[in-house]
């Protein structure tokens, strides 16, 4: 990390979040001391429940790590290979997926396979984009009818091209080979070990009163909710809720070792392909920043955004998360250009 004042950071983000009139909350620390942390906005507008520090918010794609790492744990103990052919588990299911698609190929996004959320196409985060009843997709196996039916777009292996749908056939496959149901699974093998006690895959229809509901709009005056926009409980490509201080555990627990053994945090983190589009590099379930070695997740959905970095070297986190979906981005910007990234 570049020689900077962290404090002084914490200051110009506050300044931007009030600018911005942020719903959600900002924290930075130095291997878990608390250099900066501040809630903004409203968890519950129609209530008048304000956010706090330790509310939990919705993560969107920034939860494919925890995908990512519960499939490592499955490579590490030999249930899965890299290069194992995803069709050998999904057998006559989902028959437009190449069948030489492999863990590997999921993983780092290169799977050509067609995304049932495409991230290339135009569409509006207030969109109706899912095809299967929000209420129905509460399980794993009922996102196979979701994600069915999308052509190959490219031959796996030849280019990188970020795929949502690309994680949820890793959360079948891992739920299949492993005979535990996804959530379980993540639970056991990612979120015990890294100490996330707060962090889990809640339905969105019934939150509990520490959770933020997700706004569509950013005017403090809608109360109008993403309830019908998304997955009612997240799966592999997104959906898990954390806190700002469970995402600092959760990068300190992955870089130690404590979730997937180090060859394999080496390998999750490596740089593979340049994610052009967002000016970041692409490993293995994490962004790494373009040139600086700064581990990235960041999340994007109806009512959701994040952006969560970590510096190995010095053990600095920043997170910021909103219950909306813009409201994370000019402190992102901001701090990236503090950063001179």
């Amino acid at each position: 990390m570049p020689d900077i004042d962290v404090r002084a950071l914490g200051a110009t983000l506050d300044a931007q979040a009030r600018t911005d009139a942020l719903s959600g909350v900002i924290s930075l620390d130095v291997d878990a001391d608390i250099v900066f942390a501040a809630a903004y906005g409203m968890a519950d507008r129609a209530h008048g429940i304000p956010n706090t520090v330790d509310t939990r918010f919705a993560m969107a794609s920034a939860s494919k790590a925890f995908t990512a790492a519960a499939v490592w744990s499955l490579v590490d103990d030999g249930t899965l290979r890299l290069d194992t052919p995803v069709r050998d588990i999904l057998r006559a299911d989902l028959p437009l997926i190449d069948d030489g698609v492999t863990i590997e190929h999921l993983l780092s996004h290169t799977s050509g396979i067609g995304d049932y959320l495409d991230e290339e196409s135009d569409w509006e985060v207030d969109d109706y984009i899912l095809t299967v009843p929000v209420h129905e997709l509460a399980e794993t196996e009922a996102f196979v009818r979701a994600v069915d039916g999308q052509p190959q777009k490219f031959p796996p292996g030849e280019r990188f091209s970020y795929c949502n749908g690309g994680y949820i056939v890793l959360a079948i496959v891992a739920e299949r080979a492993s005979g535990v149901p996804f959530h379980d699974l993540v639970g056991a093998r990612v979120f015990a070990p890294a100490g996330l006690e707060r962090t889990g895959y809640l339905r969105i229809d019934e939150l509990p009163g520490d959770a933020a509901q997700g706004y569509l709009y950013e005017s403090p005056e809608s109360l109008r909710t993403n309830i019908l926009h998304m997955p009612v409980r997240g799966n592999g490509d997104g959906g898990a809720f954390t806190t700002v201080a469970d995402m600092s555990r959760f990068w300190r627990a992955l870089v130690d070792g404590k979730i997937i053994s180090s060859e394999s945090v080496t390998q999750m983190t490596a740089p593979r392909n340049v994610a052009e589009e967002d000016n970041m590099r692409y490993g293995m379930g994490v962004y790494i920043d373009l040139e600086a070695p700064g581990l990235d997740l960041v999340g994007y959905d109806a009512g959701v955004s994040i952006s969560s970095r970590f510096d190995a070297e010095s053990r600095f986190t920043a997170t910021v998360i909103s219950n909306t979906p813009e409201g994370a981005w000019g402190i992102a910007r901001t701090f990236r250009r503090a950063l001179g990234l």
